[in-house]
């Protein structure tokens, strides 16, 4: 190669190379890295270790009272407040506060833009295998939702931080779903659904899904309890205890959730098998999971079942017991690491 040929190669080749180089560099890192469940370095996991909370009342309380009182009713009808809410859960994940970095799902309900949003924890030896954890963030019209769902979303965000940075065998998912109530409920748009269907098709290995919904109201009160026709708790008719509930091919993750329950919480974890067709079985963000064959459960306070308020606007932050939520969290998160260190 003569002299000419190699400035040549110098002023335009290496150039180019060195071009190419980066521009895939920043492909792969903007493109492909954030949908990937990156392992954290030791100085990321000692930051996030900085960052993790454990359980408590004052910010289960604090979530509630964002949502429900400062936001209030969060609905497509209510665009603003709904997309408000969204920033608020964003930013209680974000680098900001809890460090994490959010993922969107953006798509269009109607013709408006919506969006779900996820956290991950990558897993460690068997991250391959995803347990979700999620919570819908939307109301019906006319209520402020403290119970329906504020507690959820609250319980969502104070798993999510009691788990930054932690060294778990499979990958955590904590999910906050849009359009869960009607008029989406079991549609095309509801955001369980959307989410649930993206997996699927990416063929993520989802092995357990816990949905989060109403888990704030309890009473001690006589005959406070109903049940549907012909449940199997029928004779439980104080409303002092949480439910899991999931169909028969979620058996195993319905049962298995009673005993790391109730290692770490005083509440009472009843559960109940449902049959396929039992529509109050599938009352929410698990139902969607069923549809794309993944097994997955709801831990619920019942809703309808013990809430007068249920769907009304006096679902506000006073009917929530926060003692007992703290409780529930916390057995909650007990039911997460079982099932995210197998």
């Amino acid at each position: 190669m003569d002299a000419g040929k190699v400035i040549r190669f110098c002023l335009v080749g290496l150039p180019a190379g060195l071009i190419l180089i980066t521009a895939a560099s920043f492909i792969y890192t903007e493109w492909f890295m954030p949908r990937q469940a990156k392992r954290p370095d030791a100085r990321e996991r000692q930051f996030a270790q900085m960052m993790r909370k454990e359980v408590n009342r004052k910010d289960l309380e604090s979530y509630v009272r964002v949502l429900a009182e400062d936001i209030g009713e969060r609905h497509t009808g209510e665009l603003e407040s709904l997309q408000a809410a969204a920033f608020f859960i964003e930013s209680s994940l974000g680098a900001s506060n809890m460090g994490y970095r959010v993922q969107r799902q953006k798509y269009t309900a109607g013709e408006q833009e919506v969006w779900n949003l996820e956290v991950t924890v990558p897993g460690n030896g068997k991250s391959e295998e995803v347990v979700v954890i999620g919570a819908h963030y939307d109301t019906v019209a006319g209520s402020p939702g403290a119970d329906d769902n504020a507690s959820g979303v609250a319980a969502l965000l104070s798993l999510a931080n009691a788990f930054i940075g932690t060294e778990n065998g499979r990958t955590l998912k904590f999910v906050a779903f849009v359009n869960e109530e009607s008029p989406w409920a079991r549609s095309d748009e509801m955001g369980s659904l959307v989410y649930a269907k993206a997996l699927k098709s990416k063929g993520v290995k989802v092995v357990a899904m816990i949905s989060l919904d109403s888990l704030g109201y309890f009473s001690d009160e006589p005959d406070s309890q109903k049940h549907p026709e012909g449940s199997p708790l029928a004779a439980k008719k104080v409303a002092n205890f949480l439910l899991a509930v999931g169909n028969e091919a979620s058996a195993f993750l319905v049962n298995g959730a009673k005993a790391p329950f109730q290692a770490k919480s005083d509440i009472t974890l009843q559960t109940l098998v449902a049959k396929e067709g039992d529509l109050h079985a599938g009352r929410s963000d698990h139902w969607s999971f069923w549809q794309q064959g993944y097994p997955a459960a709801m831990i619920t306070d019942s809703g309808p079942f013990r809430y007068a308020e249920y769907h009304q606007a006096g679902d506000q932050m006073e009917q929530i017991d926060f003692d007992r939520l703290e409780e529930a969290v916390k057995g909650i998160e007990g039911i997460v690491k079982n099932l995210a260190n197998p």
